[in-house]
């Protein structure tokens, strides 16, 4: 099947990660660089390893909608 160079439906970093990463982060304003690298220390020690485990095994369920669709973007 063809499909995208990039496809946001398939990039597991904006579909778990990165949209935990944006609700922690919403809303926050930063003073320093110092004080960036410290709110994510905490956001990834906070997240136990279940965490990341879910969002590895939601991956074939998003792919497969992606298949559902022949391969188009998920809307």
């Amino acid at each position: 099947m063809l499909y995208p160079p990039y496809s946001p439906d398939l990039a597991p970093s904006d579909y778990y990660l990165f949209r935990s990463l944006q609700n922690f982060l919403d809303g926050k304003i930063f003073t320093s660089n110092e004080e960036v690298k410290n709110l994510l220390d905490q956001f990834f020690a906070s997240k136990h390893q279940k965490f990341y485990e879910r969002g590895i095994m939601l991956l074939p369920e998003r792919w497969q909608k992606v298949l559902d669709q022949n391969g188009q973007y998920i809307i």
